[in-house]
């Protein structure tokens, strides 16, 4: 009698469970620039908000009127040409420092990296550094515990209510804002967006952390593109590091067939992502350095020569160049491309910004009457120009039209139009009918400042003649 095997389905997990990470304070170069950064980029987003320019607020998103204030610039909708040259400047600057030392924007100023840098500063203040977290969290419930935990959630808890806050601020004038919440008085959506983006920042980078990293954020899945053998990243030398162990520092690793890494675990205990550099290059690494400073300190406990991690190229650390060779190979056919396109780029949008006429008309005609005689038998048109004045101080207009032999304007000039407003103005254009075929003619509209000839701007039309 035949016996067939029945085999059990294996059990496959498709996703990996959260292991607590626990990163380990460091202090050292890279250490001190990463707080240097997190201090600049926090001062410039919370404290911009609150600068005042002309009487009104230095940096505002005016949904409602349809205005962007930065600073002395206003920008309309008709000026999207400018965001979209804005958006192309930041892909470009991430393709080339990325390409120069790969994810520098991931660990210096990505708000990710910044705000778990803040959370984990609260951390490490109220519940101690690694170990003391680790054994914290391990203890049962207790009265300390609640209390330790209590203090930092409400404190993680106000710091992203007051980024919240701020955020809605750059939409709502943050000091009418301010006012709301303290009168309890704040609109639905601005309520909404002070929770949301709260409750966003709390939630990424109080808990989420490296997992927003890890698997939320499409730059760490298309880095690699981007990357080649030149790019500086943050290496671990193997030829110098292996083999590795442990030993008093009293002991020649050469004379015990040691290499320079003494296994002590120091650089996965640092990095926020969890991760092994000693394993090579993974996208999970944001490149925050702070394995090499934790390194470099063993290192300089040992007596050893400090950059066993180090910012390098892969071609330098195979050895196919020495190190003082990289900054050299840096400028290489991709940097140089990526380096023109940018600055021609930033040339234009420089350009456009400064040639850029702080006068914008619209031509609308009158949907009522397509043509129409006069009393005194002219042929009429009626049109309504919306002039848009993008300047912070009135400015007085003159309108003229032509294109048409014998053509006559009829409206109230000149025309002032309020800083930073729109006008509607409402004009006729005139003709004898003995001197005009019947249809279309195409017609122009000229605009012009009264005190400064260089403010002007042209708009064409029809006249039609039926």
């Amino acid at each position: 009698m035949a016996v067939t095997a029945v085999h059990s389905p294996a059990e496959v997990e498709l996703y990996e469970v959260r292991r607590a990470i626990y990163p380990r304070a460091v202090s050292g170069w890279f250490a001190g620039w990463r707080i240097a950064l997190v201090a600049v980029t926090q001062l410039i987003y919370y404290g911009t908000a609150w600068l005042t320019w002309n009487g009104r607020q230095a940096v505002l998103f005016d949904l409602a009127a349809r205005k962007f204030y930065i600073f002395g610039l206003v920008l309309w909708p008709q000026d999207f040409i400018f965001l979209t040259t804005l958006l192309v400047i930041s892909a470009l600057s991430l393709f080339l420092f990325t390409a120069l030392a790969g994810r520098l924007w991931c660990g210096y100023a990505c708000p990710q990296t910044v705000y778990t840098e803040i959370f984990m500063w609260i951390e490490r203040a109220v519940e101690g550094d690694r170990m003391q977290r680790m054994k914290l969290d391990q203890q049962p419930s207790s009265a300390r515990k609640l209390r330790l935990k209590s203090t930092k959630h409400a404190l993680w808890i106000a710091l992203a209510l007051w980024t919240g806050f701020t955020f809605v601020g750059y939409f709502t004038p943050i000091r009418t804002l301010a006012h709301e919440v303290a009168a309890l008085a704040l609109g639905p959506w601005e309520t909404f967006w002070i929770l949301f983006y709260g409750f966003a920042t709390y939630g990424n980078a109080g808990w989420m952390r490296e997992q927003v990293c890890k698997y939320m954020c499409p730059y760490a899945r298309f880095q690699s593109v981007m990357f080649d053998s030149d790019t500086l990243v943050i290496t671990y030398d193997v030829q110098r590091g292996e083999p590795r162990g442990s030993r008093s520092r009293s002991v020649d690793p050469r004379q015990a067939g040691l290499g320079d890494c003494v296994d002590c675990g120091i650089c996965v205990q640092v990095c926020p992502t969890g991760i092994d550099i000693r394993q090579g290059l993974q996208y999970e690494c944001i490149g925050c350095a702070a394995c090499i400073d934790g390194c470099d300190r063993v290192m300089d406990k040992m007596g050893y020569a400090k950059g066993l991690i180090r910012y390098s190229t892969e071609n330098a650390v195979l050895g196919r160049y020495p190190d003082r060779d990289i900054l050299r190979r840096l400028l290489r056919p991709r940097m140089l491309v990526y380096g023109a396109i940018l600055l021609a780029v930033v040339g234009v949008f420089s350009a456009l910004l400064y040639l850029r006429v702080p006068l914008k008309v619209d031509v609308l005609r009158d949907r009522a009457t397509l043509t129409r005689e006069t009393p005194d038998g002219l042929i009429e048109n009626v049109y309504r120009l919306q002039l848009m004045n993008t300047t912070e101080r009135p400015r007085e207009f003159m309108i003229s039209a032509g294109g048409i032999e014998g053509l006559r304007l009829v409206a109230s000039l000149p025309v002032t139009v309020p800083a930073a407003g729109t006008l509607t103005v409402p004009v006729a254009l005139r003709v004898d009918p003995q001197a005009i075929a019947q249809g279309s003619h195409p017609v122009r509209f000229h605009v012009e400042d009264s005190a400064d000839p260089r403010v002007k701007a042209d708009e064409k039309s029809v006249f039609y003649v039926r």
